[in-house]
């Protein structure tokens, strides 16, 4: 792949994980931080890319696949589920 498509793609793969997360942090049921967005992104696509845009499953996907977060994302989400007494997504979305 040339280098003009590789920062194409790239542009694109942060566009599409913005609005994901975008999404993801709108919901009701589990609204991310400006800092979880940003610390989470990556850990998202790699992890979770298949449940996009199904925001509960998302979070269900961070919470199962905790333990191959990154460092920074599995704080900030630590964080963010223990702010919200543990409470991450509606009903039926955890495994």
């Amino acid at each position: 792949m040339t280098k003009s498509a590789n920062l194409l793609r790239n542009a694109v793969l942060t566009v599409v994980g913005a609005a994901a997360l975008s999404t993801f942090a709108s919901s009701a049921s589990f609204a991310f931080s400006a800092e979880a967005q940003q610390m989470c992104t990556g850990d998202a696509f790699r992890l979770c890319s298949s449940e996009i845009p199904n925001i509960p499953a998302i979070t269900a996907c961070m919470i199962k696949n905790r333990s191959s977060l990154s460092s920074g994302c599995r704080t900030v989400l630590d964080k963010e589920v223990s702010r919200r007494g543990g409470k991450v997504a509606e009903a039926g979305a955890a495994d």
